[in-house]
C-alpha cells in the first residue's frame, strides 16, 4: 500500500464526524465520491484529497444539506451548474424543510396542549389521553369531534391561573446538569418566546453567569443597542444594584431591526465608539447584528473589554455570522444560534441574571432616577 494512502477504516477515523465505512461506500455508489484507487489486494485506498472532500461532505451534511445538493455544490468539472440553478435547488430544499417544520410544529403544539397541563388540569389530561386512544377520525365528523374535545378540555383553564413552572417541568428537556440560575434563565427565555425548542439553541460561555453576576454586584454599566431593549430591562433591580443603563443608538423612534441596523451604519459604526463605554460593562444586543459584529471586532482589537455580551440580534445573514464570531471570541457571552433572537429575549436574559442577585424591591424609588 502506498505510504500516503489510507484504508477505508483509517479514512473514517481521520475524517471523524460519525463517518462509517458503509457511508463511504454509499457515497461512492451515489457518485458523491469518485472511484477509489485499489491496492493489489483490491482494497480501496484513499488520498488526502479524498479526506478533504469527505470533510466537506460531512460539514455540509451537518448543516442540513441534502446529499443531492452537496453533490452539486462540490462538482468541479464542466457540468457544474450555474449559481442561479443551484440557488433554485437550495430554495426548494428550504421550502421543503419549512413544510416539515410546520407539520412538526403542529405536532409539538398538540403535545404541549396535553403534556403542559398543570396539576389543576391533570384530570383533564388523563381524560383527554383516554379519549384520544379511542377516537376515530377517518371521517370529517371525526375531525369535528376532535375539535369539540379540545374545546371541552380547554374549559378547565377558566377555573385557575396558569402555572408556568409546572408546565415547564413537563416540557423542558433534562437540565439536571445545569445550575439553578442557568435553568431559570433558559426557562424565562422559553416563556418569553413560547418555544420550548429554544433551549437547544441557547449558548453560554463557561464563565458567563459568574462573570455577569460579579460585575452586576459591583454596579457595572449596562448598555443596550436600542431604547426598546432598555425599556424591557428590569430597571428596578438595576437601580438597587447601583447599575446605570445606557442606550447605544439613542433614536427613540427605532422600532425594528432594519431601522436599528440602518441607524448604526449611518451614525455609530466606528470602532472607536466602544472605547467610550466602561470597562467590564454588560452589552445587551437584541436588534442590530452589525452592532454585535462591531463590538466583537473591538474586543479583538483590545478597544473594548465588556464583562459580558448578550448577543441576540435578529437577522438571516449578518446575525448568524455575528453570533458565530461572538462564540469564537474570548468574551463571556450568552447568545442564541442562528436567526433566532430579538430585543425581548436579550432583555429577559439580562433580567434573569439580575433577578438571581436581588429580590424585587417593593418600592418605586427607581422612578426618581429615571426622571
Amino acid at each position: 500500500m502506498p505510504a500516503d494512502h489510507l484504508t477505508i477504516k483509517e479514512l473514517t477515523e481521520t475524517v471523524g464526524g460519525g463517518l462509517t465505512p458503509r457511508m463511504v461506500r454509499h457515497y461512492h455508489s451515489s457518485g458523491l465520491l469518485p472511484p477509489a484507487v485499489r491496492s493489489q489486494s483490491n482494497y480501496r485506498l484513499y488520498s488526502q484529497k479524498d479526506v478533504q472532500r469527505l470533510q466537506r461532505i460531512m460539514a455540509l451534511k451537518q448543516q442540513g444539506f441534502q446529499l443531492s445538493h452537496i453533490h452539486k455544490l462540490l462538482e468541479t468539472d464542466t457540468t457544474t451548474p450555474k449559481v442561479d440553478d443551484l440557488r433554485v435547488l437550495l430554495q426548494q430544499q428550504y421550502q421543503s424543510v419549512m413544510q416539515q417544520l410546520q407539520r412538526l410544529r403542529r405536532t409539538a403544539s398538540a403535545l404541549e396542549g396535553l403534556l403542559g397541563r398543570d396539576r389543576h388540569c391533570q384530570q383533564v389530561q388523563a381524560e383527554a389521553i383516554t379519549q384520544l386512544r379511542h377516537l376515530e377520525v377517518e371521517t370529517a365528523d371525526g375531525v369535528a369531534l376532535l375539535e369539540k374535545l379540545w374545546d371541552n378540555w380547554d374549559t378547565a383553564t377558566d377555573s385557575h391561573p396558569e402555572s408556568f413552572t409546572e408546565s415547564l417541568q413537563q416540557l423542558l428537556p433534562d437540565l439536571s446538569n445545569r445550575s439553578e440560575i442557568e435553568v431559570d434563565l433558559l426557562s424565562q427565555l422559553v416563556l418569553a418566546s413560547g418555544d420550548v425548542s429554544l433551549v437547544n439553541f441557547v449558548r453560554l460561555s463557561e464563565n458567563a453567569i459568574a462573570t455577569a453576576r460579579d460585575n452586576l454586584k459591583a454596579g457595572c454599566q449596562v448598555v443596550a443597542d436600542v431604547s426598546s431593549v432598555v425599556a424591557a430591562i428590569d430597571q428596578t433591580r438595576l437601580v438597587h444594584l447601583n447599575c446605570s443603563c445606557q442606550t447605544l443608538i439613542t433614536d427613540p423612534h427605532i422600532s425594528s431591526a432594519a431601522e436599528a441596523e440602518a441607524s448604526f451604519w449611518q451614525h455609530h459604526r466606528t470602532i472607536n465608539q466602544w472605547q467610550q463605554l466602561d470597562k467590564n460593562c454588560i452589552l445587551v444586543i437584541g436588534y442590530a447584528p452589525s452592532v454585535l459584529l462591531s463590538a466583537v471586532e473591538a474586543t479583538v482589537q483590545g478597544k473594548f473589554q465588556p464583562a459580558l455580551i448578550i448577543g441576540m440580534p435578529i437577522g438571516f445573514s449578518h446575525a448568524p455570522a455575528a453570533k458565530r464570531r461572538l462564540m469564537r471570541s474570548s468574551v463571556p457571552y450568552i447568545t442564541v444560534e442562528g436567526a433566532l433572537g430579538g430585543g425581548l429575549l436579550a432583555a429577559v436574559a439580562l433580567n434573569a441574571l439580575v433577578r438571581s442577585l436581588i429580590e424585587k424591591p417593593e418600592c418605586h424609588c427607581y422612578l426618581q432616577s429615571l426622571n
